[in-house]
């Protein structure tokens, strides 16, 4: 998933540039159509006459987009005539017929795309059966051995630049930027070089035991994400979303999504569509050119033409992939990716150079973007490689002078040198810095993206101490009334192994200061913050401040002011006091160790009241029921120890000031945590033991979507109060929240067992997309279901009259109305499981998901049967 902090950093360059409103540009669109049959014609090569470089291609649908200049537009495909159109440099929309021109095939039947299409007796689909089959001679991983290296290089930049945007009264402040500007050989357009990241690798592999690593032993990475103190986190989203295209494997990973490579064992048949074009020359060998595109053109799926060799062996040479026009991808306005092939002299057809260009569309007010990814592998050995250079903790070993490479260095390893904007991005960020004012707008602007407000105004220094996060500086609750809150922490500038947080607030409804200190040592040195991954820390933490039990499942600060929101009152609180110490150690394997020390008392706030069954009374209706009359306990105070181990392969980030984002949600998850609470060690008052399972893990229907299964399992050993049993997690606010119940009210079931499912399909727009009007929309349709299964057993049962009378049990949590004591906990039948059923729309405006929730069964007098909930999420 691609994560809204994300999205805003990219908007902050526009900040920078003053681009936030959309700069007109010139353009030649127009479509393209067969003059005979009347269909549109993808794939057609559209330059101006005297500059190649210009060239752009028609999509599925024959439309073209290609900046306007003056002069000739060529259009050409193979097996039709050539057409010229004369174009004035302006705004222009043309409509294009081609004429067919006489063709053929040695030993290959052209099938026409105009008839309807079948894989029976298609002598592409035939084809490509034998390309697919052919696939096993090139197969890197039946080696013993290999080795290769690998040179990656990643530009981001503003696209469509034109004379008319520089005329605008947005960049008239900005002239430098002209010197800047350069035109992107492949579009044509021009672009303003923003970021440029270049890394070079050393990939290795083994048979057995199974064993792939990477180690890199180059890095450079310049741009104007050195404004903004936590500015990897652009060039790592970028890494993410655009990864290596190797489509000899069955799915291929774009966008955050699985795409069905054209050449898939098992899946690529059924998907996709081929049609054979013609025979050409393609680096002085004969090929023969399948085009080829989803059976539904929304589906997340390529299209384009693969070049196969016409000698026999069936492999390719050069493939030509991009996205359909009316695909569902977000933001996408056009993909181009060309591989070229060469054989190894062992025999394999191995890919040489990989390049992607991406021109993005965020919203019709924002400058597009283009995102341009080249790869260049060379140096294939397949000789052994010693057992020592695997011993590598995870899958990355980064050598230690990797960013200190000088320029011969990168000199032996670009295929291409760097352009001379790409060469002059530290010029460019030293004039935006010293345009005045600037400064001041890059430190709202961060403020605003980061939640955090900087005290180093100064770009070029490194904020030591950041105030924030902002979003929890007012508030409110119904123990506390409205609040302010003021909060701060230190970074990686003052020490990068030493830090600290905390905040001070105030509630002026029960008048009462409250706050919370935090220590960290990092074991091992951080760029900005201590949660960076991998996590080796220390943590002592002091808190004294008010809670409702629920707030342990909120993902952020519980103080956010976006969820003081609640779909139900939240009357039953507790003011606590903590301390707790806390040694938190990840492995670059996946491994995750947690243990953790934590002594507290909790008094009871707001409805929130603990007594136990020996200070009861019966009411008017033989209920037995708290007895208002008799002395309560001030407080609880307990005292724990946990261990906790958790194991998620392939787990990914994103740092921010705020949180560590995960990004790799295909990345299963399981975990196991034990606590243990001591009696008669520091104030501690009650014996417990509870464990806690979890599992996850996400199951990609290809073209249905994807289903999400996260479950959880809780179990309370001993004889406890209500405050140590199991709790359901429950989402009390309107912002949708995964894995958790919607409709679960604060404390609603109290259980010694308790058993967890969600269950959760998002279609991906596969009924939406295919319905007449709906499906212009790009919506994509939600289900899921979320059950809980639960048991109290006697011994922790207050409404058991064998307990009544016991010291050490308390009546569970309630309220008196009208003077009667209604209980808001209650049990659940351990043979009737608890349901919730989720259907949502999600992606509307590119943005916003909103999402019915229905409660199925246990209705109460105060029971919410159903609600809406929504939330922002910026995915592609």
């Amino acid at each position: 998933m691609f994560p809204l902090v994300a999205k805003r950093y990219i908007i902050f360059f526009l900040l920078l540039l003053a681009a936030v409103a959309k700069m007109a540009a010139q353009m030649v669109t127009g479509k393209i159509t067969d003059k005979e049959f009347g269909d549109p014609m993808p794939g057609v090569r559209i330059h101006y006459v005297d500059d190649k470089s210009t060239m752009v291609v028609s999509d599925i649908n024959g439309n073209f987009k290609i900046a306007a200049r003056k002069g000739q537009l060529l259009f050409s495909i193979i097996g039709y005539d050539h057409f010229l159109a004369e174009t004035d440099g302006r705004d222009q929309k043309l409509e294009v017929t081609l004429v067919e021109t006489a063709s053929s095939l040695k030993e290959v039947e052209i099938v026409r795309k105009k008839q309807k299409y079948s894989r029976k007796n298609n002598p592409a689909v035939e084809m490509m059966r034998k390309v697919i089959a052919a696939k096993k001679s090139s197969d890197l991983y039946a080696q013993d051995y290999f080795s290769y290296q690998k040179y990656e290089k990643m530009t981001l930049a503003l696209n469509e630049f034109t004379e008319k945007v520089f005329e605008d009264d947005h960049f008239k402040h900005f002239p430098f930027l002209k010197e800047h500007v350069e035109t992107c050989p492949e579009t044509g357009k021009l672009i303003l070089p923003l970021t440029v990241e270049e890394k070079v690798s050393r990939q290795i592999y083994r048979k057995s035991p199974k064993t792939e690593k990477t180690i890199v032993v180059g890095q450079h990475n310049e741009g104007v994400t050195d404004l903004i103190n936590t500015g990897d986190i652009v060039n790592n989203m970028l890494s993410d979303c655009f990864q290596d295209i190797d489509i000899y494997k069955d799915d291929v990973r774009l966008f955050q999504y699985p795409f069905i490579s054209p050449i898939s064992t098992k899946k690529a048949i059924g998907f996709y569509r081929y049609f054979i074009v013609d025979t050409l020359q393609v680096g002085n060998q004969e090929c023969f050119q399948v085009d080829f595109t989803p059976n539904n053109a929304q589906d997340f799926g390529f299209s384009g033409s693969l070049y196969i060799l016409a000698d026999s062996t069936w492999r390719l040479k050069k493939a030509h992939l991009n996205i359909p026009a009316r695909s569902d991808v977000n933001y996408v306005e056009q993909m181009d990716l060309v591989l070229d092939f060469e054989p190894l002299p062992t025999g394999e057809q191995v890919v040489k150079d990989n390049k992607m260009i991406v021109q993005l569309e965020l919203a019709s007010f924002i400058q597009k973007l283009q995102v341009e990814r080249t790869v260049r592998y060379s140096g294939f050995d397949f000789t052994a490689i010693p057992d020592r250079t695997f011993k590598i903790r995870g899958d990355v070993k980064v050598d230690a002078s990797s960013k200190m490479r000088d320029e011969a260095f990168w000199e032996e390893y670009r295929p291409a040198p760097l352009t001379k904007s790409e060469n002059q991005l530290s010029l460019l960020l030293e004039r935006i810095q010293s345009i005045p004012g600037m400064k001041y707008i890059i430190w709202v602007g961060k403020a605003f993206i980061e939640n955090y407000v900087e005290t180093a105004i100064d770009p070029e220094k490194k904020s030591k101490v950041d105030i924030g996060p902002i979003n929890t500086m007012i508030g409110s609750n119904f123990v506390e009334g409205f609040r302010l809150r003021a909060s701060a922490q230190t970074t990686a500038a003052l020490n990068p192994h030493l830090f600290a947080k905390g905040y001070i607030k105030y509630g002026f409804g029960d008048q009462r200061w409250k706050g919370m200190g935090e220590v960290t040592y990092s074991f091992n040195k951080k760029e900005h913050l201590p949660r960076e991954y991998p996590v080796h820390n220390l943590t002592f933490t002091y808190t004294n401040d008010v809670t409702s039990p629920s707030d342990k499942f909120v993902p952020t600060d519980k103080d956010n002011v976006f969820f003081a929101l609640k779909w139900t009152p939240v009357k039953h609180m507790n003011y606590f006091e903590r301390y707790n110490l806390l040694l938190d150690w990840e492995w670059e394997n996946g491994f995750r160790l947690t243990t953790q020390l934590r002594r507290e008392w909790n008094e009871g706030a707001g409805a929130l009241f603990y007594q136990t069954l020996n200070n009861g009374t019966y009411d008017a209706t033989g209920q037995y029921v708290p007895n208002q009359l008799a002395p309560m306990p001030h407080r609880i105070t307990f005292a724990e120890a946990t261990v906790g181990l958790e194991f998620q392969p392939g787990a990914t980030y994103l740092n921010t000031k705020a949180r560590r984002v995960p990004t790799n949600f295909d990345s299963p998850i399981m975990g196991v945590k034990h606590t243990v609470g001591v009696k008669g060690v520091l104030g501690g008052e009650y014996n417990y033991n509870f464990t806690e399972l979890t599992i996850y893990k996400r199951f990609w229907l290809h073209s249905w979507g994807k289903i999400d299964c996260y479950g959880t399992y809780g179990m309370q050993w001993n004889k406890v109060p209500f405050p140590f049993l199991v709790m359901p997690a429950t989402n009390l606010s309107y912002i949708m929240e995964l894995n958790s119940f919607s409709l679960v009210s604060n404390m609603e079931f109290l259980t010694d067992r308790n058993t967890s499912v969600f269950l959760s399909w998002d279609m991906n727009g596969k009924i939406l997309n295919r319905i007449p009007l709906i499906k212009k929309l790009k919506w994509r349709e939600f289900i899921g279901l979320n059950m809980m299964w639960g048991k109290l057993t006697d011994k922790n049962n207050p409404f058991l009259a064998q307990n009544y009378g016991d010291s050490e049990l308390m009546f569970f949590p309630g309220v008196y109305k009208q003077g009667d004591f209604q209980y808001v906990s209650h049990m659940i039948d351990p043979k009737k499981p608890y349901f919730e059923l989720v259907v949502g729309v999600h992606n509307i405006f590119k943005l916003f998901h909103v999402e019915y929730v229905h409660r199925l069964n246990y209705h109460y007098p105060d029971t919410k049967r159903w609600g809406i909930r929504f939330t922002f999420r910026v995915t592609f």
